[in-house]
């Protein structure tokens, strides 16, 4: 049974810091590309950080130079850094592997305040 859980998000300041989690299960992680993905309230889903099974990642230019993206194959887990926050930052966020798109966690939400 494929498990994707999301964990770490909450409300932060302007220029803050977060670092979520994405705990999978009932994939083969190892091999996956996995991204992170966002829903801002009334916007479609997007996806900001892309990284590869051998770690190189690419990124949206929204997020760019203040987010990174990681991943541990050993704990079958992917991470995202995310440093000097912006109130348009805020969103639910979401991983998945970007190639094979797996049903949906729950989310983790971010929220920026000003």
């Amino acid at each position: 049974q494929v498990q994707l859980v999301e964990s770490g998000g909450g409300l932060v300041q302007a220029g803050g810091s977060l670092r979520l989690s994405c705990a999978t299960s009932g994939i083969t992680f190892s091999i996956e590309v996995m991204g992170w993905y966002r829903q801002a309230p009334g916007k479609q889903r997007e996806l900001v950080a892309v990284i590869t099974s051998g770690g190189s990642a690419n990124y949206a230019d929204s997020v760019k130079g203040r987010f990174t993206i990681s991943r541990d194959n050993a704990k079958n887990t992917v991470y995202l850094q995310m440093n000097s926050l912006k109130p348009e930052d805020t969103a639910v966020y979401y991983c998945n592997a970007v190639y094979s798109l797996k049903v949906w966690g729950q989310g983790t939400l971010v929220t920026v305040s000003s």
